[in-house]
């Protein structure tokens, strides 16, 4: 975990005490009040994406806080603040594409994490192995099928074109199918119903 100098806080968000909404020294009310209500209204979205990007909660919940945190220095800059997800999620992307590049610098363990609740093993071997793709990888995993974006939006997102997304998805894909022969036997189907 990185340690700097947070922001005061408002309010602790319910039911979700990890992360809390920064306030900013100098914004007024009413850009305030309008960073306040996005959190509310996009948290529990932006906690299970940032699940799907780290695969742990806790990871989650950090690396949503620090976007959020970098979001609300530009939130008077944002030029569509109708729709500021994408900048978050861009932001939460970067920063996780970052901390893993220096935590897999840093640090080898032969020994496993400690895990929080348990999912079933089906789950978990899934998690691990989307945990192993790299991270372009996961996040155009984590946006296409998680999240249900078309393949447009994907490349919006990630700033690249769609044949770069389409090229990444099947590689991904690959792996997780050559990584357990449980997902071998079973074809991916978005949540939308379409494979």
């Amino acid at each position: 975990m990185y340690c700097r100098e947070r922001p005061a806080v408002t309010a602790v968000a319910p039911a979700l005490p990890l992360v809390v909404i920064p306030v900013a020294a100098g914004m007024g009310d009413h850009e305030q009040a309008a960073f306040d209500a996005f959190v509310r209204a996009r948290l529990p979205e932006l906690l299970r994406f940032g699940r799907a990007l780290t695969g742990s909660d806790a990871a989650a919940a950090d690396l949503v806080q620090d976007a959020l945190e970098r979001t609300l220095v530009q939130w008077s800059r944002l030029q569509s603040r109708e729709q500021p997800e994408g900048y978050v999620r861009q932001v939460m992307i970067n920063r996780n594409i970052s901390i893993w590049r220096r935590l897999r610098r840093e640090r080898l363990t032969d020994e496993l994490p400690d895990r929080g609740t348990r999912d079933s093993h089906r789950d978990d071997e899934l998690w691990q192995a989307i945990r192993e793709l790299p991270p372009r990888q996961r996040a155009v995993i984590a946006l296409r099928y998680y999240e249900d974006l078309t393949e447009a939006d994907v490349a919006a997102v990630l700033g690249c074109s769609v044949g770069t997304v389409k090229s990444q998805s099947a590689k991904a894909l690959a792996k997780l199918r050559t990584r357990s022969g449980t997902f071998s036997e079973v074809p991916l189907v978005r949540p939308g119903g379409s494979a």
